[in-house]
C-alpha cells in the first residue's frame, strides 16, 4: 500500500473544505473559562488511573454537558489513546469542533502504540492534509511502528519525510532511524547513519550495538562496545549489557561474558532483573550451566523471563530433567508460562520421550490460547514424533493454519525419525509442489529417510536435487549425503564425496568412519580416524563409539581397547553406556567371553540394556549357554518384556540345540504376550520397492521365484553349499530344507536375479540380522552367478562376491 506522503510537497497543504473550521496551530491559545477548570470532574480527570475510573468518571462528565468543552475533549482522548481505547478516542477526536496541533499528536501516538501500521501512516497523511506541523516525536512513533512491523520501504517513506521537516540533525530522531534500519535486518544501513550523526549520546550507541547483536554480528557489537568506550564519552550502562551479553552467548565467548559479569559486579547492576537475566542465559549458551544456576539462584527476584532462561539453559545442554523441575515449580509459584516456557519444556519432554508430561503441556497450551501458535504447534509435533506418536504429530499438521518451512522440516524429520520413508517423501514433494522453497534442515531430513530406505537409485535423486539447489555445499547437508550413500552400500561414492568436501565438520568424520564400520572396512576406519587425529577437528564422544564400533566389526580389538583409553586419557572423554557396550561387543565377538564378563562386572556404573545385549549376542555365536544364560537373567530384570532379547536366547538354544529351553522361551513369550519381529527383505526395482517376508507367497511372481530358487540350490549345492539345519527341529530333512529356502533374503535375492540383466549388482537391506545359512548361501550364490550382491541388515552391510564376503565371516 502506498501512502500519499511523499506524492506532493506538503509544505503547500490544500486549504480544507469551507465546512470545517481552519484547525489553530500551536502557537494560537484556546480560552478555557475559569469555571471549568475548577469543575470537579475535571480534577477527577486529572487524577484518573485506569479505563475503569474513566467509566465511572464519564456519567459525569456527559449529565453536566461538559463533553463539549474543550478541555474535556483534549483530556478524554489522552486517556483514551493511553489506554488502548483508540475507537472512543476517534470518536471524541471527530466530534470535537476544535482540534488543536497537541490532539493530533495524541490521536498518531494511539495509533502506532494501539492499531496496526497502516492505520498509522493513515493518520499521518491526515495530519499533513489538515495542515498541521508535524512534531520530531511524530516520527520517532512512525519510525517504532515501522521497525516492530520489519517494514523498512514504509520506514523509509517515514525516514524521507523527517528529511523534509528539518529533523536529519536531530539525535533523537536519526537514532529512531538507526533502530528501524537495523531492526529490518539493514544492519549496514544502520551503521551509516549512526557513522554520519556529528554527536551521539549512549542511547544512540546502545541503539547500534543492538542492532548488529540482534542480526547475528556478535563480533561487531563487542567491538562497537570496545569503541564506544575507547572514544571515552559513554560507559556501558544496564541497556549495554543486556544488549552484548546475548551477543557473548551467541559466540559462545565464556571469557568475554566473564568480563562483562565482572563490570556488571563492579557498577551494581547485578541487582537488576533483566540483567541477571541475560547473564543466566549467557552462561548457559557457553555451556557453563552450573554457573547460571548459581546466578539463577542468587536473583532477589525472579520473572517469567528469567525462568524461562534458566528452563531453556538446562534443556540446551541436556539437561532435560533439571529443565522439567524448574518447570514444575514455575507452575507451582503460580507464574503464567508463555510460548517460550512452553516450547523449552516441550524440547525436554521430547528429549527423555516423556509423553505424559508432553501431553499435560500440550493440555496446557489450548488453556492459555497459544493452540494457534505456530512455533509452540511445531514444537509439539516435534514433541510427539519424538515420542514415536507420529499420527499425533501428522493430525496437527493437517490442521495447523500457516505451516512455516519449520512446520514442514518438523513434520518430514519426524516421519524420517519413525521409519516411516515413504510419508516423509509425500511431503517433502507435497511441499515441492506447493512452491515452498526446502533449506538445508528439510534436505537432512529427506536425506536421512533416504538413508534408512538405503535404495540407491532414489539417493541419487535427492543427490541431484541438492546439487541444483545448491544446497549440497551446506556441510551438513554434505554430511548426510556421505552417511546416505554409506548407508545405501555405496561406500565408495561416499569417500568421494567426503574428498570432495573443503570444510569437514566433526559429524562429517563420524559419518565415513562409521560408513567404513558398518561395511566392514575396519583399516580403512583406523586409517581415517587417525588421519583426522592429525588435523585440527577434534574427535567428539561419537566418533569413538564409530571407531570402536568399526574395530569390533572387523576383529581389531587390540585396537579398539586402546582407543577406549586415549578417549579419556587424551580426550578428557568420559565413556557413556553406549561406549560400555562397543567394548562388550568388541571383546565378545572376539569370542573373549570372559574377558567381556569380566569388564562388565569392573564397569564404574550399572550396566544397561545394551551391555547386556551385546554380551548375549556373543554368547550366542560362540555357543556359550552359562554366560549367555547370566546375560539374560540381567536383561529381564531391566526389562522383562523386551521381545528381541527373548528370541535371541532362544536362538542362542537353538544353535547350541538345547531344544527343551528354545520351547521354554517360546512358552514364556506366549505367556507375556511377547511377539516375535516377523523378518522382511526389499529389493528396489523399477522404481518400485518389493517386499519379502519369510515364507510369503503373496507377491505376484512367487511362483516363479519358488521355482527358481529349486534350481538354484542345486547350483550352489553342486559348488559346495551345504545347509545349516541347526536351528530348526522337530522337522524332516526335506522340510528343514524348504524352511530355509524360504527365507526373505533368499526369496529378494531369487527375485533380484530374475528380474535383472547379467552382472547387475543386487542390493538388499533386511530387517534382522542375516542368519548364518543365508550368509553361507549368498556366498555361493554369488559365486555361481557371477553377481555382487550387497545386504544391509540390522547392524552392517555385507558385500558378497565370487564367493567371499566382505565381513570375512566375522559378524
Amino acid at each position: 500500500m502506498s501512502f500519499p506522503l511523499l506524492a506532493r510537497s506538503m509544505t503547500t497543504a490544500p486549504p480544507p473544505p469551507a465546512a470545517i473550521p481552519h484547525p489553530p496551530s500551536l502557537s494560537q491559545r484556546v480560552h478555557i473559562p475559569s469555571h471549568i477548570y475548577k469543575q470537579p470532574t475535571a480534577i477527577l480527570l486529572e487524577l484518573c488511573n485506569s479505563m475503569k475510573e474513566l467509566h465511572q468518571i464519564l456519567p459525569h462528565i456527559i449529565k453536566n454537558g461538559l463533553y463539549k468543552e474543550h478541555l474535556f475533549e483534549t483530556k478524554l482522548v489522552s486517556l483514551f489513546t493511553k489506554y488502548g481505547c483508540l475507537n472512543d478516542a476517534t470518536k471524541v477526536f471527530d466530534f470535537a469542533k476544535l482540534k488543536v496541533d497537541p490532539m493530533y499528536h495524541t490521536m498518531l501516538k494511539g495509533h502506532t502504540h494501539h492499531s496496526n501500521l497502516d492505520s498509522s501512516l493513515a493518520f499521518y497523511s491526515r495530519l499533513r492534509y489538515d495542515d498541521v506541523t508535524p512534531v520530531i516525536y511524530n516520527f520517532s512513533y512512525l519510525l517504532k511502528a515501522c521497525a516492530d512491523n520489519s517494514d523498512v520501504v514504509k520506514g523509509k517513506q517515514v525516514h524521507a519525510q523527517l528529511i523534509l521537516h528539518g529533523f536529519s540533525d536531530s539525535l533523537f530522531a536519526m537514532t529512531s532511524v538507526v533502530n528501524l534500519y537495523a531492526k529490518c535486518g539493514m544492519v549496514g544501513d544502520a551503521y551509516k547513519m549512526f557513522d554520519r550523526m556529528p554527536e551521539r549520546d549512549l542511547v544512540c550507541w546502545n541503539t547500534v550495538i543492538s542492532g548488529y547483536a540482534q542480526n547475528g554480528m556478535s563480533k561487531r557489537a563487542l567491538e562497537l562496545v570496545l569503541r564506544m568506550q575507547e572514544e571515552g564519552c559513554n560507559r556501558p550502562d544496564s541497556v549495554t549489557i543486556v544488549s552484548i551479553l546475548p551477543a557473548c552467548g551467541a559466540i559462545g565467548s565464556f571469557k568475554m561474558g566473564k568480563l562483562i559479569h565482572g563490570y556488571v559486579f563492579r557498577n551494581g547492576f547485578e541487582s537488576l532483573v533483566n540483567v541477571s537475566t541475560a547473564l543466566v542465559d549467557m552462561y548457559a549458551k557457553c555451556g557453563s550451566v552450573g554457573t547460571a544456576r548459581l546466578v539463577f539462584d542468587k536473583m532477589d527476584s525472579k520473572t517469567v523471563v528469567s525462568l524461562n532462561a534458566m528452563i531453556d539453559g538446562y534443556a540446551r545442554n541436556g539437561y532435560y530433567d533439571e529443565a522439567l523441575t524448574i518447570f514444575q515449580k514455575m507452575l507451582d509459584e503460580g507464574f503464567k508460562p508463555t510460548n517460550v516456557t512452553i516450547m523449552s519444556t516441550l524440547h525436554a519432554c521430547a528429549e527423555t520421550r516423556n509423553i505424559e508430561l508432553g501431553q499435560y503441556v500440550h493440555k496446557l497450551v489450548n488453556q492459555l490460547g497459544l493452540g494457534s501458535n505456530v512455533a509452540v504447534v511445531n514444537s509439539l509435533i516435534s514433541m510427539y514424533c519424538k515420542c514415536q506418536r507420529v499420527d499425533i504429530a501428522a493430525e496437527l499438521f493437517e490442521n495447523l493454519r500457516g505451516k512455516t518451512l519449520v512446520s514442514w522440516n518438523a513434520m518430514i524429520l519426524g516421519y524420517a525419525q519413525n521409519g516411516c520413508v515413504m510419508d516423509a517423501l509425500t511431503h517433502f514433494c507435497k511441499m515441492h509442489l506447493q512452491n515452498i522453497k526446502p533449506d538445508s534442515f528439510t534436505m537432512v531430513s529427506v536425506v536421512t529417510a533416504l538413508a534408512e530406505l538405503s535404495v540407491l537409485r532414489q539417493a541419487k535423486w535427492i543427490h541431484g536435487f541438492a546439487v541444483r539447489t545448491c544446497l549440497n555445499r551446506n556441510v551438513f547437508v554434505a554430511t548426510a549425503l556421505v552417511d546416505m550413500y554409506a548407508k545405501c552400500g555405496a561406500v565408495h561414492t561416499a569417500r568421494k564425496l567426503f574428498d570432495m568436501m573443503d570444510d569437514r565438520h566433526v559429524t562429517t568424520w563420524n559419518a565415513m568412519i562409521d560408513g567404513y564400520g558398518t561395511h566392514g572396512f575396519g583399516k580403512e576406519a583406523v586409517e581415517l580416524f587417525e588421519e583426522m587425529r592429525k588435523g585440527h577437528v577434534e574427535p567428539n564422544d561419537i566418533t569413538f563409539l564409530c571407531v570402536i564400533s568399526a574395530c569390533s566389526h572387523s576383529g581389531f580389538v587390540e585396537k579398539g581397547h586402546s582407543y577406549f583409553t586415549i578417549m579419556r586419557e587424551e580426550y578428557n572423554l568420559e565413556p557413556s553406556m553406549d561406549h560400555y557396550g562397543a567394548m562388550v561387543d568388541l571383546i565378545g565377538r572376539a569370542g573373549r567371553l570372559s574377558e567381556a564378563w569380566n569388564f562388565i562386572d569392573n564397569m564404574p556404573i550399572r550396566p544397561g540394556l545394551n551391555v547386556y545385549g551385546a554380551m548375549l549376542g556373543a554368547c550366542k555365536i560362540h555357543k556359550n549357554v552359562d554366560l549367555g544364560e547370566k546375560a539374560a537373567d540381567k536383561l529381564f530384570e531391566l526389562d522383562p518384556d523386551d521381545g528381541g532379547y527373548h528370541v535371541l536366547l532362544a536362538n542362542m538354544y537353538a544353535t547350541a540345540s538345547i531344544w527343551y529351553k528354545v520351547a521354554k522361551v517360546r512358552t514364556m513369550m506366549e505367556r507375556k504376550g511377547i511377539q516375535k519381529t516377523p523378518g522382511w527383505s526389499l529389493v528396489d526395482l523399477r522404481n518400485e520397492v518389493h517386499t519379502f517376508y519369510s515364507g510369503s507367497t503373496s507377491h505376484p511372481q512367487s511362483e516363479k521365484i519358488y521355482a527358481y530358487l529349486e534350481k538354484l540350490f542345486d547350483r550352489i549345492k553342486a559348488a559346495g553349499y551345504i545347509p545349516d539345519t541347526d536351528s530348526i527341529h522337530d522337522v524332516e530333512d526335506v522340510v528343514q530344507e524348504q524352511l530355509l529356502k524360504s527365507h526373505s533374503e533368499k526369496l529378494a535375492i531369487a527375485f533380484g536375479l530374475l528380474n535383472t540383466s547379467a552382472g547387475t549388482t543386487i542390493h538388499i537391506r533386511k530387517n534382522l540380522r542375516v542368519c548364518g545359512d543365508c550368509h553361507s548361501a549368498t556366498k555361493y550364490i554369488s559365486l555361481v552367478m557371477k553377481r555382487e550382491i550387497i545386504v544391509r541388515d540390522m547392524h552392517r552391510f555385507h558385500h558378497f562376491k565370487d564367493g567371499v564376503c566382505s565381513c570375512g565371516d566375522y559378524w
